[in-house]
């Protein structure tokens, strides 16, 4: 897909951060937009920062773990658009806790969003961005789908597995020759909402680490404007990459993990342990 003029977006989680964004530049691009995000409010401030341009805007107040309410979005995005080109599997949340102290309801809740969200999106809205000829399908997995991270283990696991579903769906793809690819996004420390939204459980202090000061560490780590992602994003769209890693955190992270595949877990123990003694 060489150019977004024309074409038509679903966007989860469109309501901040990387979906706000990728909405906007591709309004600018002439692409037309159907949002969701489980915050109306959000929505309303996107629909404001788009309206400017010449594109159809429709909006969905949408749960991205509800599988027939996606089903539900496809369908009316079809509807309201008479096709659609790209799937961006935006939305996710973020869970601090030790393995131990993470309990099962936590361990449902963001593997419901951050992974079957991913799924759900791909799986409904496919067949419909292969009836339009051409298209993409855009899942954002992490820094954190590269390299393991203490505190992160339930976050690591949804956004490795969003790896791996993107990875063999992008073959998949490639095997069909259908005009449709699929690319995965290793966004590093992006300046989101996700820090101040995350949920951080009484688990840490077993580590030595506060709750509350540890989601205001996570928070200064986000530093990459979020316009600057999707620019990046959409630049790898058109450029049909397979892989995007965004960010010289996640650049850097990735090449320390291939030159130590495991030793950089006993590197990431120490560095998180000092930390402690620094703040």
């Amino acid at each position: 897909m060489k150019n977004f003029k024309n074409k038509v977006a679903a966007i989860t989680g469109a309501g901040s951060g990387i979906g706000q964004q990728l909405a906007v530049l591709l309004a600018k691009q002439g692409c037309h937009l159907s949002l969701s995000d489980v915050n109306e409010k959000g929505l309303a401030q996107t629909v404001e920062l788009v309206e400017k341009n010449n594109v159809r805007v429709t909006t969905t107040k949408l749960d991205v773990a509800d599988r027939d309410a996606m089903k539900a979005w496809a369908a009316d995005t079809v509807h309201n658009h008479g096709s659609v080109h790209m799937i961006f599997n935006n939305a996710g949340v973020a869970l601090g806790s030790t393995v131990e102290g993470a309990s099962y309801e936590e361990l449902e809740w963001i593997v419901n969003i951050n992974f079957w969200g991913v799924v759900y999106g791909t799986k409904e809205f496919l067949p419909l961005i292969k009836k339009s000829g051409e298209g993409h399908v855009i899942n954002i997995s992490s820094l954190f789908g590269l390299t393991a991270q203490p505190t992160q283990s339930a976050y690591n696991a949804t956004k490795f597995a969003v790896r791996g579903f993107t990875e063999s769906l992008r073959q998949e793809l490639d095997i069909e020759n259908c005009g449709v690819s699929a690319l995965c996004v290793h966004p590093g420390g992006i300046r989101t909402n996700i820090a101040n939204a995350a949920k951080m459980n009484d688990s840490l202090k077993t580590l030595g680490m506060n709750p509350e000061k540890s989601a205001k560490t996570f928070n200064k780590l986000l530093r990459c404007p979020p316009e600057e992602a999707a620019r990046q994003i959409l630049e790898a769209v058109q450029k049909d990459k397979r892989r995007l890693l965004i960010g010289n955190d996640a650049k850097t992270l990735d090449l320390i993990q291939r030159v130590l595949p495991t030793g950089y877990q006993k590197v990431t123990a120490m560095a998180t342990t000092l930390s402690k003694h620094f703040k």
